[in-house]
């Protein structure tokens, strides 16, 4: 019934936004349309919808709100190194959770996003 959806984060500067989940992040910019939408392609059908903040949607960066997981190909630890030579900061170390290993961090509204590394 439902074929497929993304996960719709609103943000308080479209272009900037779109220049992290792009360029810093190394995804890919699937559709804009101006400062109204942006759908960022995370691979393996995963979309992130970009919106523009409104007074009927949740605050940019409000704790809890939304996070989203990014799935890596390769050693987390690599991921965390690369992204954090491009600006990005890490809440804390990768944890190992046995199975998964995950790194926790932050857009630039303040909106929460992990990576994880299954084995």
């Amino acid at each position: 019934m439902i074929s497929a959806g993304n996960a719709t984060i609103y943000v308080t500067d479209m272009d900037r936004s779109v220049v992290f989940y792009t360029d810093t992040l190394g995804l890919r910019l699937d559709f804009r349309t101006g400062d109204h939408w942006a759908s960022i392609d995370a691979g393996e059908g995963m979309l992130i919808g970009v919106h523009p903040a409104s007074s009927r949607a949740p605050a940019p960066g409000t704790p809890g709100a939304i996070t989203v997981g990014l799935a890596v190909d390769e050693p987390i630890e690599e991921v965390v190194s690369t992204l954090e030579k491009r600006g990005v900061e890490f809440d804390g170390p990768v944890l190992d959770e046995g199975q998964l290993k995950l790194a926790f961090f932050t857009d630039p509204d303040g909106n929460g996003l992990y990576l994880a590394e299954t084995r």
